[in-house]
């Protein structure tokens, strides 16, 4: 007889048929913890003799209209949305506690009520007074937004069934609680529960609904994975406090392109649209200092500019410290590893800290070649060309391998005054754009043009004289 997995894990969502201190699956300490079974009876095994009817099937040819979709007027949260909203769809929304998303969401709603549609604002969080004091705050009390505090989950969807709305924020998913689940609020069955009911409920009565979920310490929706996949889309509102940069990015959407950001500045009066991102991650570039290489990046359908910045120094301890902020620190441990192995430039001894200014986190392979450059530019105290983009993602073998959307980059660094780029051989540039592309065929060239450097064993000479006789 099979075991019954009544353990879960808070963190990954894991399933165990006993109590663990530490969960096998991710890791985490101390967030196993028992919930009662989802169904109890002589049926748990299977559906019985009772027949349902029969599906309706119909071929891959048929011709269905796209999903109309309501534009609420922010243009920054209708590119990310895919072009707006689209009727009976869920979406969850992730970030950090106090990055914004309250705030966020309260303008996108008055936006949407101002638009026509008939929204319902419910807080768990927060008392109604609390709410009513932001939105005076935003200039948004006008807005006909019809707003309620309430965890029950059953009162929520008799209220919703009798309101019709066109479109209901839950905030937070973290507090609501089905009274048929004997768990505490915020569990993971709770969270399973609760978001299974308002996606049953979205896609019977054609309502949007937002969901607002907490984050873990590692930036991941707070529950099991299983809420993901049961919406259709996941949204993170990223940023960091000391900036006042905010990005909205979607890891999952079903209408639209995943990856897509929107870029948004913290006022005063709340959340600004930012058209142009890369002007303003490059708004505060002064003269050209070591350490610093802008690059040209795609993040969903639109292209980034932003800044790497490196700074290298003589470690004071025997191990050498390696800071990321905004970059992967296993692709950085994997760029010092190439550049010591096939250029014959060791960073052994050496702090290095890497940042990506104004708070945005990149992820694409395409910045390796960027963060080569600014690493090579604070070791050897020689700034780059203040004109000049990089792009190019590094294989072990030290080689360049090329990127998409080539032209698309090169056409927004052109717009912003950029006259050179350095890219990997085999870069297929727009038609105007081959007579200022300087396209290298591995990183050994591109330390040799770039830096001056001479071969294998004159950069390890010159680190001799360098460093170690310091």
């Amino acid at each position: 007889m099979a075991r019954a997995e009544n353990f879960t894990c808070t963190a990954c969502g894991a399933r165990f048929s006993k109590w663990s201190g530490r969960c096998g699956a991710c890791g985490e300490w101390n967030s196993v913890i028992e919930e009662a079974p989802l169904s109890a009876g002589p049926a748990r095994r299977t559906l019985g003799a009772k027949r349902g009817r029969a599906m309706a099937l119909a071929g891959l040819d048929g011709e269905d209209s796209p999903p109309a979709r309501a534009l609420c007027g922010i243009a920054e949260l209708d590119r990310v949305l895919g072009g707006g909203l689209v009727p009976a769809s869920v979406i969850l929304l992730g970030g950090d506690p106090g990055i914004g998303k309250s705030t966020l969401l309260l303008q996108a709603t008055a936006s949407f009520a101002r638009a026509g549609l008939k929204t319902v604002y419910v807080t768990g969080e927060e008392s109604r007074a609390q709410v009513r004091l932001r939105a005076r705050r935003l200039g948004l009390s006008d807005a006909p937004v019809q707003l309620a505090a309430e965890t029950n989950l059953r009162d929520i969807l008799t209220t919703l069934e009798g309101e019709r709305p066109a479109l209901v924020v839950i905030d937070s998913i973290q507090t609501m609680w089905a009274d048929h689940v004997e768990s505490a609020p915020g569990s993971v069955a709770q969270l399973r529960a609760a978001a299974h009911e308002l996606t049953i409920f979205a896609k019977r009565r054609g309502v949007s609904v937002v969901l607002v979920g907490h984050v873990t310490k590692d930036g991941q929706i707070a529950g099991p994975r299983v809420i993901e996949h049961m919406v259709d889309t996941v949204l993170y509102f990223e940023g960091e406090r000391g900036h006042q940069f905010r990005i909205l990015r979607a890891v999952k959407n079903r209408f639209g392109p995943a990856d897509e950001i929107g870029v948004f500045e913290m006022t005063g009066r709340g959340l600004a649209e930012v058209a142009n991102p890369s002007a303003l991650f490059l708004g505060e570039r002064g003269e050209p200092v070591p350490g610093a290489a802008v690059f040209a990046g795609i993040e969903g359908t639109r292209p980034v500019l932003v800044e790497f910045q490196a700074l290298v120094a003589p470690s004071p301890t025997s191990q050498p410290r390696r800071s990321v902020l905004g970059w992967d620190g296993a692709r950085l441990a994997m760029v010092l590893a190439v550049l010591e192995a096939r250029c014959g430039i060791p960073f052994s001894g050496l702090d290095v800290y890497l940042n990506v200014a104004g708070g945005l986190k990149v992820s694409e392979p395409a910045a390796d070649l960027a963060v080569a450059a600014a690493l090579l530019s604070a070791r050897e105290e020689r700034p780059l060309p203040a004109d000049t983009v990089v792009f190019g993602e590094i294989s072990l073998s030290g080689a360049l391998r090329s990127v998409a959307q080539t032209a698309t980059r090169l056409r927004e660094a052109r717009k912003l005054g950029f006259e050179r780029a350095i890219a990997p051989a085999g870069t297929s540039p727009g038609p105007d754009d081959g007579a200022w592309v300087r396209q290298v065929p591995d990183l050994v060239r591109f330390v040799e043009e770039t830096f001056g450097a001479g071969g294998r064993h004159a950069r390890r000479r010159e680190e001799h004289g360098r460093f170690h006789d310091h």
